[in-house]
């Protein structure tokens, strides 16, 4: 008997020496992404106009690290505030934790290199080798086109530098350790020709991140398989309310499989003039995270190849309630 405890007692050590050996792993080892590399992006008017373009309207740069105005309807971002960070993602949200976007104007960024900068956009790491929570959408980063990400890189150099501070994050056990195995290597692309509609507006939908926003997501913030860009993706509004994510998948009665392109294009250029007066938001109104008044200004040809592509997402029926009151 006292053999067979001894054995127990043992074996009971050796799976605690694991558990505190792969623990310690998660913890301390990852993550491993390689070193940032040897980069020195050069600053030119081409970049700089590609980069503005895709900071304000496409991948949504400006808009997560700008405060944000939750009294006025899809919360415009705050005029002076532009890159500073400083919004707080919590539980009240729905978030697991608390996280802050950083300040990436050259206040935040000014000891960055731009290797690092790149790193951080597509792999998750930042310049000190901590993981990033994908709230920050990498993964999908890391899938576009190199000189798109140059061109991000260059435009955010030029940002006025405005301080802030910005508290260190909190997440939830165990996500505050599975997130050192979330950042990985990119696996970038190049940019198909504007010409193929469809190729380009799934490319431009991917920089959007609009996979994120549109699929429903389990209770630890994972895509559902077989529910992507089916929306119902849960928000909870800072002025009460659970907004939900539309359809976006080519399904004729939940989707958008019935919406005609000129339809489609309306539903964004309604936002597109910058005099128009959003409406004031109070307490259990609805509301919506989608920031129209930056993608109100995606050029044209850009919204036909996004519709292109959307044409093309499998269909998938999923009713969505749009929004539920306080």
């Amino acid at each position: 008997m006292k053999k067979f405890v001894k054995i127990l007692l043992g074996l009971v050590a050796l799976i605690v020496i694991v558990i505190v050996v792969l623990l310690s792993y998660v913890k301390f080892g990852l993550p491993k992404v390689g070193d940032p590399p040897d980069l020195q992006v050069n600053i030119t008017p081409e970049r700089l106009e590609r980069g503005e373009y895709l900071s304000w309207h496409v991948t949504g740069c400006i808009d997560c690290h700008t405060l944000r105005n939750p009294s006025l309807y899809s919360m415009p971002i705050m005029p002076g505030r532009e890159g500073a960070g400083g919004i707080r993602f919590s539980p009240e949200l729905g978030f697991p934790g608390v996280m802050y976007p950083s300040n990436i104007t050259p206040a935040g960024l000014g000891d960055w290199t731009d290797g690092e900068i790149f790193q951080a956009i597509t792999a998750g790491v930042d310049n000190e080798g901590n993981a990033l929570f994908p709230i920050m959408p990498y993964h999908d980063y890391g899938k576009m086109d190199k000189e798109d990400i140059y061109s991000i890189i260059a435009y955010i150099r030029t940002l006025e530098p405005i301080e802030s501070e910005i508290p260190e994050r909190e997440l939830d056990f165990p996500l505050n350790l599975i997130v050192n195995m979330m950042p990985e290597e990119p696996e970038f692309t190049k940019m198909p020709d504007p010409s193929d509609q469809v190729a380009y507006g799934e490319y431009l939908a991917n920089a959007g991140g609009c996979i994120h926003c549109h699929s429903t997501q389990d209770e630890k913030g994972m895509l559902i398989p077989g529910m992507l860009m089916a929306g119902g993706n849960e928000f909870i509004l800072p002025t009460g309310g659970v907004i939900r994510t539309s359809n976006l998948t080519s399904d004729d009665e939940t989707g958008v499989g019935k919406w005609t392109e000129e339809a489609f294009l309306l539903r964004f250029r309604i936002y597109a003039d910058s005099s128009m007066v959003l409406p004031e938001i109070r307490e259990g109104d609805l509301n919506t995270v989608m920031p129209w008044s930056l993608y109100g200004k995606i050029t044209e040809e850009d919204l036909r190849a996004i519709y292109r592509y959307l044409e093309t997402v499998k269909p998938i029926s999923n009713k969505v309630e749009k929004f539920t009151a306080p």
